[in-house]
Protein backbone atom coordinates (compact mmCIF):
# COMPACT_ATOMS: atom_id res chain seq x y z
CA UNK A 1 0.00 0.00 0.00
CA UNK A 2 1.19 3.51 -0.81
CA UNK A 3 -0.06 6.83 0.48
CA UNK A 4 -2.17 7.16 -2.64
CA UNK A 5 -4.47 4.16 -2.34
CA UNK A 6 -7.75 3.45 -0.57
CA UNK A 7 -10.14 6.19 0.53
CA UNK A 8 -9.00 9.81 0.47
CA UNK A 9 -11.75 11.84 2.12
CA UNK A 10 -12.35 15.46 1.09
CA UNK A 11 -13.82 17.53 3.95
CA UNK A 12 -15.68 20.80 3.57
CA UNK A 13 -14.01 23.98 4.77
CA UNK A 14 -17.01 25.45 6.60
CA UNK A 15 -17.41 29.20 6.94
CA UNK A 16 -19.30 31.13 9.61
CA UNK A 17 -19.96 34.82 8.96
CA UNK A 18 -17.47 34.74 6.08
CA UNK A 19 -14.66 33.34 8.23
CA UNK A 20 -13.27 29.79 8.28
CA UNK A 21 -14.89 28.00 11.21
CA UNK A 22 -11.77 26.40 12.68
CA UNK A 23 -13.65 24.44 15.32
CA UNK A 24 -16.11 22.91 12.86
CA UNK A 25 -13.32 22.05 10.39
CA UNK A 26 -11.27 20.41 13.13
CA UNK A 27 -14.34 18.37 14.07
CA UNK A 28 -14.78 17.14 10.50
CA UNK A 29 -11.12 16.13 10.31
CA UNK A 30 -11.31 14.38 13.66
CA UNK A 31 -14.31 12.35 12.49
CA UNK A 32 -12.39 11.22 9.42
CA UNK A 33 -9.34 10.18 11.42
CA UNK A 34 -11.53 8.30 13.91
CA UNK A 35 -13.32 6.50 11.08
CA UNK A 36 -10.03 5.21 9.68
CA UNK A 37 -9.90 6.81 6.23
CA UNK A 38 -6.63 6.23 4.39
CA UNK A 39 -5.93 9.92 3.83
CA UNK A 40 -7.56 13.32 4.17
CA UNK A 41 -7.42 15.84 1.35
CA UNK A 42 -7.93 19.35 2.68
CA UNK A 43 -8.72 22.16 0.27
CA UNK A 44 -10.05 20.10 -2.58
CA UNK A 45 -12.96 21.56 -4.50
CA UNK A 46 -15.16 20.28 -1.67
CA UNK A 47 -12.99 22.39 0.60
CA UNK A 48 -13.68 25.55 -1.45
CA UNK A 49 -9.97 26.31 -1.84
CA UNK A 50 -10.51 28.70 -4.73
CA UNK A 51 -12.57 31.03 -2.52
CA UNK A 52 -10.06 31.30 0.34
CA UNK A 53 -7.17 33.67 0.93
CA UNK A 54 -3.63 32.43 1.26
CA UNK A 55 -3.82 32.91 5.03
CA UNK A 56 -7.08 30.97 5.29
CA UNK A 57 -5.69 28.14 3.21
CA UNK A 58 -2.51 27.91 5.29
CA UNK A 59 -4.58 27.91 8.49
CA UNK A 60 -6.81 25.15 7.13
CA UNK A 61 -3.90 22.86 6.28
CA UNK A 62 -2.36 23.44 9.71
CA UNK A 63 -5.66 22.51 11.35
CA UNK A 64 -5.97 19.40 9.19
CA UNK A 65 -2.51 18.16 10.10
CA UNK A 66 -3.05 18.98 13.78
CA UNK A 67 -6.32 17.06 14.06
CA UNK A 68 -5.68 14.18 11.64
CA UNK A 69 -3.51 12.22 14.06
CA UNK A 70 -1.59 9.57 12.11
CA UNK A 71 -3.78 9.96 9.01
CA UNK A 72 -1.85 11.48 6.09
CA UNK A 73 -3.02 14.91 4.95
CA UNK A 74 -2.89 16.11 1.35
CA UNK A 75 -3.46 19.79 0.53
CA UNK A 76 -4.99 21.45 -2.50
CA UNK A 77 -2.72 24.14 -3.91
CA UNK A 78 -4.42 25.22 -7.14
CA UNK A 79 -4.51 28.92 -8.09
CA UNK A 80 -4.75 31.02 -11.23
CA UNK A 81 -1.07 32.06 -11.26
CA UNK A 82 1.91 29.75 -10.97
CA UNK A 83 3.58 32.03 -8.43
CA UNK A 84 0.49 31.73 -6.21
CA UNK A 85 0.53 27.95 -6.56
CA UNK A 86 4.15 27.84 -5.42
CA UNK A 87 3.35 29.90 -2.32
CA UNK A 88 0.51 27.52 -1.47
CA UNK A 89 2.90 24.59 -1.93
CA UNK A 90 5.36 26.20 0.48
CA UNK A 91 2.60 26.76 3.04
CA UNK A 92 1.38 23.17 2.74
CA UNK A 93 4.91 21.87 3.20
CA UNK A 94 5.46 24.10 6.24
CA UNK A 95 2.19 22.85 7.77
CA UNK A 96 3.24 19.22 7.48
CA UNK A 97 1.12 18.04 4.55
CA UNK A 98 2.40 14.83 2.98
CA UNK A 99 1.38 15.63 -0.59
CA UNK A 100 -0.24 18.36 -2.66
CA UNK A 101 -3.24 18.20 -4.99
CA UNK A 102 -2.92 20.44 -8.04
CA UNK A 103 -5.76 21.53 -10.30
CA UNK A 104 -5.15 23.60 -13.44
CA UNK A 105 -7.39 26.55 -12.55
CA UNK A 106 -8.57 28.69 -15.45
CA UNK A 107 -10.01 32.05 -16.35
CA UNK A 108 -8.40 32.32 -19.75
CA UNK A 109 -8.54 28.86 -21.39
CA UNK A 110 -5.35 26.86 -20.84
CA UNK A 111 -3.48 24.89 -23.49
CA UNK A 112 -1.94 21.48 -22.87
CA UNK A 113 1.43 23.19 -22.95
CA UNK A 114 0.36 25.63 -20.24
CA UNK A 115 -0.76 22.80 -17.97
CA UNK A 116 2.33 20.69 -18.56
CA UNK A 117 4.56 23.64 -17.66
CA UNK A 118 2.52 24.25 -14.51
CA UNK A 119 3.12 20.71 -13.30
CA UNK A 120 6.76 20.77 -14.37
CA UNK A 121 7.35 23.97 -12.40
CA UNK A 122 5.67 22.62 -9.27
CA UNK A 123 7.48 19.29 -9.33
CA UNK A 124 10.79 21.12 -9.68
CA UNK A 125 9.88 23.40 -6.78
CA UNK A 126 8.94 20.83 -4.14
CA UNK A 127 9.94 17.40 -2.91
CA UNK A 128 6.35 16.71 -1.88
CA UNK A 129 4.45 14.19 -4.02
CA UNK A 130 1.95 15.78 -6.40
CA UNK A 131 -1.55 14.50 -7.20
CA UNK A 132 -2.89 15.54 -10.62
CA UNK A 133 -6.46 16.84 -10.29
CA UNK A 134 -8.60 16.20 -13.37
CA UNK A 135 -12.16 17.45 -13.01
CA UNK A 136 -13.28 19.24 -16.17
CA UNK A 137 -16.70 20.02 -14.73
CA UNK A 138 -15.03 22.25 -12.14
CA UNK A 139 -11.82 23.44 -13.77
CA UNK A 140 -13.09 23.61 -17.38
CA UNK A 141 -9.89 21.98 -18.56
CA UNK A 142 -9.89 18.52 -20.12
CA UNK A 143 -6.89 16.22 -19.89
CA UNK A 144 -6.11 13.67 -22.59
CA UNK A 145 -4.37 10.31 -22.13
CA UNK A 146 -1.32 11.77 -23.88
CA UNK A 147 -1.17 14.67 -21.43
CA UNK A 148 -1.61 12.28 -18.49
CA UNK A 149 1.35 10.33 -19.79
CA UNK A 150 3.59 13.38 -20.24
CA UNK A 151 2.81 14.79 -16.81
CA UNK A 152 3.07 11.40 -15.09
CA UNK A 153 6.66 11.11 -16.27
CA UNK A 154 7.64 14.16 -14.23
CA UNK A 155 9.52 13.41 -11.01
CA UNK A 156 7.24 13.74 -8.03
CA UNK A 157 3.94 12.91 -9.71
CA UNK A 158 2.36 10.29 -7.45
CA UNK A 159 -1.29 9.93 -8.44
CA UNK A 160 -3.89 11.06 -10.97
CA UNK A 161 -7.45 11.84 -9.90
CA UNK A 162 -9.70 10.95 -12.85
CA UNK A 163 -13.34 12.00 -13.39
CA UNK A 164 -15.30 8.76 -13.16
CA UNK A 165 -15.35 5.64 -15.32
CA UNK A 166 -17.82 4.14 -17.84
CA UNK A 167 -20.87 2.47 -16.33
CA UNK A 168 -20.28 -0.85 -18.07
CA UNK A 169 -17.79 -2.92 -15.98
CA UNK A 170 -15.86 -4.21 -18.99
CA UNK A 171 -15.58 -0.74 -20.49
CA UNK A 172 -14.52 0.63 -17.12
CA UNK A 173 -11.73 -1.95 -16.84
CA UNK A 174 -10.56 -1.17 -20.37
CA UNK A 175 -10.60 2.55 -19.63
CA UNK A 176 -8.50 2.19 -16.48
CA UNK A 177 -6.11 -0.22 -18.22
CA UNK A 178 -5.62 2.24 -21.09
CA UNK A 179 -4.76 5.03 -18.65
CA UNK A 180 -2.43 2.80 -16.69
CA UNK A 181 -0.60 1.92 -19.90
CA UNK A 182 0.53 5.53 -20.40
CA UNK A 183 1.72 6.09 -16.83
CA UNK A 184 4.69 4.82 -14.82
CA UNK A 185 3.86 1.92 -12.52
CA UNK A 186 4.36 3.96 -9.34
CA UNK A 187 1.67 6.53 -10.28
CA UNK A 188 -1.67 5.49 -8.83
CA UNK A 189 -5.05 6.15 -10.41
CA UNK A 190 -7.80 7.54 -8.21
CA UNK A 191 -11.45 7.72 -9.21
CA UNK A 192 -13.62 10.72 -8.36
CA UNK A 193 -17.30 11.41 -8.88
CA UNK A 194 -18.81 9.53 -5.94
CA UNK A 195 -21.41 7.67 -7.98
CA UNK A 196 -18.47 6.06 -9.83
CA UNK A 197 -16.36 5.27 -6.77
CA UNK A 198 -17.22 1.60 -6.29
CA UNK A 199 -17.14 0.93 -10.04
CA UNK A 200 -13.79 2.66 -10.42
CA UNK A 201 -12.16 0.70 -7.63
CA UNK A 202 -13.55 -2.56 -8.96
CA UNK A 203 -12.26 -1.63 -12.43
CA UNK A 204 -8.70 -1.33 -11.14
CA UNK A 205 -8.38 2.19 -9.71
CA UNK A 206 -6.12 2.35 -6.69
CA UNK A 207 -7.89 5.10 -4.77
CA UNK A 208 -11.22 6.85 -4.35
CA UNK A 209 -11.00 10.63 -3.95
CA UNK A 210 -14.39 11.14 -2.33
CA UNK A 211 -16.57 14.18 -1.68
CA UNK A 212 -19.17 12.55 0.53
CA UNK A 213 -16.47 10.52 2.27
CA UNK A 214 -15.32 13.79 3.86
CA UNK A 215 -18.61 14.11 5.73
CA UNK A 216 -19.98 10.54 5.88
CA UNK A 217 -16.87 8.35 5.89
CA UNK A 218 -18.34 5.07 7.18
CA UNK A 219 -20.49 4.01 4.20
CA UNK A 220 -17.78 5.08 1.76
CA UNK A 221 -15.15 3.14 3.69
CA UNK A 222 -17.36 0.05 3.57
CA UNK A 223 -17.56 0.28 -0.23
CA UNK A 224 -13.83 0.90 -0.50
CA UNK A 225 -12.88 -2.07 1.65
CA UNK A 226 -15.26 -4.37 -0.25
CA UNK A 227 -13.71 -3.36 -3.57
CA UNK A 228 -10.18 -3.69 -2.18
CA UNK A 229 -10.81 -7.28 -1.14
CA UNK A 230 -12.16 -8.06 -4.61
CA UNK A 231 -15.85 -8.20 -3.72
CA UNK A 232 -17.17 -6.14 -6.61
CA UNK A 233 -20.75 -7.35 -6.02
CA UNK A 234 -20.77 -6.08 -2.43
CA UNK A 235 -19.22 -2.78 -3.46
CA UNK A 236 -21.79 -2.32 -6.22
CA UNK A 237 -24.64 -3.19 -3.86
CA UNK A 238 -23.40 -0.62 -1.37
CA UNK A 239 -23.23 2.02 -4.07
CA UNK A 240 -26.77 1.18 -5.20
CA UNK A 241 -27.94 1.64 -1.61
CA UNK A 242 -26.55 5.17 -1.76
CA UNK A 243 -28.19 5.86 -5.11
CA UNK A 244 -30.61 8.40 -3.58
CA UNK A 245 -27.54 10.48 -2.67
CA UNK A 246 -26.07 10.19 -6.15
CA UNK A 247 -29.44 11.26 -7.57
CA UNK A 248 -29.48 14.33 -5.36
CA UNK A 249 -25.96 15.21 -6.50
CA UNK A 250 -27.10 15.08 -10.12
CA UNK A 251 -30.38 16.89 -9.59
CA UNK A 252 -29.49 19.65 -7.13
CA UNK A 253 -26.49 21.28 -8.71
CA UNK A 254 -23.64 19.02 -7.71
CA UNK A 255 -22.06 17.26 -4.76
CA UNK A 256 -20.79 20.36 -2.95
CA UNK A 257 -24.19 21.86 -2.22
CA UNK A 258 -25.71 18.54 -1.19
CA UNK A 259 -22.76 17.60 1.03
CA UNK A 260 -22.88 21.00 2.72
CA UNK A 261 -26.60 20.55 3.36
CA UNK A 262 -25.92 17.14 4.93
CA UNK A 263 -23.20 18.55 7.18
CA UNK A 264 -25.47 21.40 8.21
CA UNK A 265 -28.37 19.02 8.88
CA UNK A 266 -26.18 16.87 11.12
CA UNK A 267 -24.89 19.88 13.04
CA UNK A 268 -21.32 19.35 11.89
CA UNK A 269 -20.98 22.81 10.36
CA UNK A 270 -22.66 26.19 10.66
CA UNK A 271 -25.78 26.87 8.65
CA UNK A 272 -25.01 28.42 5.25
CA UNK A 273 -21.42 27.23 5.53
CA UNK A 274 -20.46 27.71 1.87
CA UNK A 275 -18.57 30.78 0.65
CA UNK A 276 -20.71 33.41 -1.01
CA UNK A 277 -21.84 33.85 -3.70
CA UNK A 278 -22.66 30.11 -3.43
CA UNK A 279 -26.07 30.16 -1.77
CA UNK A 280 -26.47 26.45 -1.12
CA UNK A 281 -29.82 24.69 -1.36
CA UNK A 282 -33.30 26.06 -0.86
CA UNK A 283 -35.30 25.09 2.22
CA UNK A 284 -37.37 22.66 0.17
CA UNK A 285 -34.24 21.05 -1.23
CA UNK A 286 -32.70 20.84 2.25
CA UNK A 287 -35.77 18.98 3.45
CA UNK A 288 -35.32 16.46 0.66
CA UNK A 289 -31.66 15.99 1.59
CA UNK A 290 -32.56 15.54 5.25
CA UNK A 291 -35.18 12.94 4.34
CA UNK A 292 -32.62 10.93 2.35
CA UNK A 293 -30.11 11.11 5.22
CA UNK A 294 -32.70 9.76 7.63
CA UNK A 295 -34.02 7.17 5.18
CA UNK A 296 -30.52 5.77 4.65
CA UNK A 297 -29.63 5.93 8.33
CA UNK A 298 -26.67 8.21 7.74
CA UNK A 299 -27.08 10.37 10.80
CA UNK A 300 -24.70 8.42 13.04
CA UNK A 301 -20.98 7.89 12.60
CA UNK A 302 -17.66 8.48 14.26
CA UNK A 303 -17.35 10.84 17.13
CA UNK A 304 -15.25 13.80 16.17
CA UNK A 305 -12.25 15.50 17.53
CA UNK A 306 -12.37 19.09 18.73
CA UNK A 307 -15.26 20.93 17.18
CA UNK A 308 -17.50 17.94 16.52
CA UNK A 309 -20.96 19.38 16.37
CA UNK A 310 -19.68 22.68 15.02
CA UNK A 311 -18.61 25.98 16.41
CA UNK A 312 -20.56 29.14 17.07
CA UNK A 313 -23.72 29.19 15.01
CA UNK A 314 -23.46 25.46 14.26
CA UNK A 315 -27.05 24.51 14.92
CA UNK A 316 -28.84 21.53 13.51
CA UNK A 317 -30.33 21.92 10.09
CA UNK A 318 -33.09 19.98 8.48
Amino acid sequence: MTLFTGLSAFPLTPLHEDTVDARAFAGLVGRLAAAGVDSITALGSTGSYAYLTREERAQTVRLAVEHAGDTPVFAGVGALRTSQVLRHVDDAEAAGAQAVLLAPMTYQPLTHGDVFELFRTVTEHTALPVIVYDNPGTTHFTFTPDLYGRIAQLPGIASVKIPGVPADPAEARDHVAALRAVMPAHVTIGVSGDAFGAAGLSAGCDAWYSVIGGTLPEPVLALTRAAQRGDAAEAAAGSRRLAPLWELFAELGGSLRVTAAIAEHLGLTPQKCLPLPIQGLTEEQRERVAAVVEELGLGGGSGGGPGSGGGPGCGLGG
